[in-house]
Formats: structure tokens, sequence, C-alpha cells
């Protein structure tokens, strides 16, 4: 599928040591030990961050991106960087160092982008939960395209401190996941006011005190009509 730049290799050894701190502690968080694939714009301290293209091939960061630290702080795994449009402009999943990449539903159908990886690897189960980012569209149009769940927060909501920038006032973070449930958990763990990014003063005050999974309302759609676009 080309849904994957890199894996980390320690990823393993990650999960068992978060399994013995489980059973001897207790869970961090609901995210405690669920393996998590990133768009390979966001930094991370211990893998290449490309952006797909081969001119960086090989690239550390020193640090995590905020929205990357924050699910590590609570417990995840980061398992693989992923394939996306070459520097985030495009929306087919194409890039010079992943190829293209493959609709986990259809291969002869493209995967949506430029969060390409992350939302045909989520769609083919490589892990429940993924990061992507937007500019103009590039985390709901693979969601879309892949039958899973994404969402781009309010700007100002999530850090984009440590993601390779487009716009600056139009690049936004966001969770991918095979559920809105999912998704609502990995926004309590990754929002927040970050120093390294003054948008997100935007939130203070303005964020919820109970957790947001905890505003969700099963059976919301009970004697709705969804209507399927069958061309």
């Amino acid at each position: 599928l080309n849904t994957i730049i890199a894996l980390n290799p320690k990823a393993l050894d990650e999960a068992r040591a978060l399994d013995a701190e489980r059973k001897a502690k207790g869970p961090r968080s609901p995210l405690h030990g669920i393996p998590v694939l990133v768009k390979d714009n966001f930094d991370t301290y211990d893998l290449p961050t490309t952006g797909g293209s081969i001119g960086f091939k090989g690239a550390i960061t020193a640090h995590d991106a905020f929205m990357v630290k924050k699910p590590r702080e609570a417990g995840a795994v980061i398992i693989a960087k992923t394939n996306m449009d070459e520097m985030a402009r495009g929306g087919n999943g194409v890039s010079s160092l992943g190829g293209q990449t493959l609709n986990a539903h259809r291969p002869d159908l493209i995967p949506g982008g430029s969060s390409a990886g992350t939302g045909s690897g989520l769609a083919a189960f490589f892990a429940p939960l993924g990061l992507g980012t937007e500019t103009g569209g590039s985390v709901r149009h693979p969601a879309n395209d892949n039958n899973i769940a994404g969402m781009v927060a309010t700007e100002g909501l999530l850090s984009r401190a440590g993601i390779m920038p487009i716009s600056m006032s139009q690049d936004r973070g966001g969770p991918m996941a095979a559920s809105v449930y999912d998704l609502a958990v990995s926004l309590t763990v990754m929002a927040g006011v970050d120093p390294n990014d003054q948008i997100t003063r935007l939130s203070i005050g303005k964020t919820p005190s109970a957790p947001y999974e905890s505003y969700l309302k099963p059976g919301v759609l009970k004697g709705k009509r969804i209507g399927v676009l069958r061309d």
C-alpha cells in the first residue's frame, strides 16, 4: 500500500515496557500502549522527518512536535511515519520518497491526501489511531476516501509547533482514527497551550473541564436517514 515511510525499530520494546508499567501502576491515559501512525511532516526525535521528500531522507529533528509529544507522554507508541503528498502539497498521496500510496479498500482508487499514508494505514488497521495535517482538506479528504474518522480542530486548540508549515494562517493538525470516540480521546490528550505556538493562547479558558469523549451522545443518529452517493 506504500503507507509507511519509516518504521520505529524500538516499538516492540517500548510496548513491552509500557505493558509492564501498566501492570505495575495502571494506565497513564486511555492511550496507554496504543499504537499510533504519524504523518511524516510531524517532527519526531527518534525517526526521520522528511515531508515525503527524498531531499530530507534521514533528517532527524531534535524534538517531537507538540502533537507527538503529548500522546507519547500519555503512553502511546509511535510505530511509524506515514507517506504523504510531498511537502503536503497535493491530494493524491504521492511523494518522491514513498511513491504512490494506495487506497486500502480499492488499490485502483486514490487514497486522498495529503495525509494519505495515515488514512490508508488506518483503513488497513496497521494502528487504530493516527495524526494528520491539513491546509485545505488534507485530513478530511483521506478520511472520507478511506472510510475512517478524521477531524481538524479549531485553530488554536492544537499546537502547530513541530509541523512542517505551508500556510501559517491555515495549517492545522488533527487526529484520524477508526471511530469518532477515538478522535475525542486523542483530542483530550493533545489539546492545550503550547508556549512554542502563540496561537494556542486563543484556547485559554475555552477548553472543557471534562474529557471531550464525555460529550459524545450515543444513539444520536437513531432515526436519522443517511443518503449514499453511488456514483
